[in-house]
């Protein structure tokens, strides 16, 4: 007897923080109450990683393929931007999906109370049949920019707006979950891009968000970015206090870089007399940030 119970113990210890991390179940239906949205979702599938919701109009077989693509991308994110100081490892995320409404997509927190305080992917689109990753995996590239830093907002998204980190964020995840023949489509899509902020004919990929993978750890370049800001940009409370410019921008990078990228950020955007003013001065006002 006195040899089982230690066997017994050690058996335990294992099976109980497999039991005590499990994930309690989502509800089976959810009724959408945001913007237009105004859906009965019904849950068609979940582990303790994913809730996946439709819409009538979707047919349920498309969770064959979403199921598994969505669980594996959302691993890959938990592992790789989770921290102890974030919502990101242990909270679920909860796609939903539209069939002939509400088309592209927008994302939510757990820091939202207008989603019931759920990590949100929303989108839409005529049909669900064929594989569609693209638009699943932007909108969680806002959700991660917004909770990764262990406060609530993206004081940066004014500055790459609404697609251009969603770039460095599609290919990583792509390049990282082994889908080579999407990257490279990505990859050759994203490097003609131009937009026309914060100048005419900018290549954010080409010149800006590629190198930086590249040459300085893939996703860890904007693990170390999220985290910087999470410790040292102005918050209040849980909340940042405000954007940044774009001085502090390339200054923050630079720390998550571990180097200065004054001159790549040069050739990628320009460098206006104002910037050289905030660059100096989110050099003064962040000095814990070195490169």
């Amino acid at each position: 007897m006195r040899k089982v119970l230690p066997l017994l113990t050690a058996v335990f210890a294992l099976l109980l923080p497999a039991v005590a991390s499990a994930a309690a179940a989502p509800p089976e239906t959810w009724q959408e109450h945001w913007e237009e949205h105004n859906q009965l979702l019904h849950r068609v599938d979940y582990n303790d990683t994913v809730a996946l919701y439709f819409d009538n109009d979707v047919n349920p077989a498309a969770k064959d393929w979403i199921m598994p693509y969505v669980t594996k991308m959302w691993k890959y994110v938990r592992d790789t931007y989770g921290t102890d100081g974030n919502r990101v490892r242990e909270d679920r995320l909860y796609s939903i999906h539209h069939q002939g409404r509400y088309f592209g997509g927008h994302p939510s927190t757990v820091y939202d109370s207008s989603h019931d305080n759920r990590n949100v992917s929303d989108v839409g689109l005529d049909d669900w049949a064929n594989p569609e990753y693209g638009i699943v995996t932007h909108e969680t590239a806002h959700v991660i920019e917004s909770i990764a830093s262990g406060k609530n907002g993206s004081p940066a998204f004014g500055l790459w707006r609404d697609s251009k980190w969603a770039e460095f964020y599609i290919y990583d995840v792509y390049s990282a979950l082994g889908m080579q023949d999407q990257a490279k489509a990505e990859y050759d899509h994203f490097l003609t891009q131009t937009d026309d902020f914060p100048r005419a004919g900018t290549h954010w990929f080409r010149d800006w968000f590629y190198p930086l993978w590249r040459d300085h750890g893939h996703a860890q370049v904007m693990v170390k970015f999220f985290d910087l800001i999470g410790k040292y940009f102005p918050a209040n409370g849980n909340d940042y206090a405000r954007s940044m410019n774009w001085g502090e921008f390339v200054h923050f990078m630079s720390g998550a870089a571990g180097t200065d990228l004054k001159q790549q950020a040069t050739t990628a955007f320009g460098w206006p007399n104002e910037w050289e003013s905030q660059f100096r001065q989110a050099r003064r006002e962040f000095p814990a940030i070195t490169y």
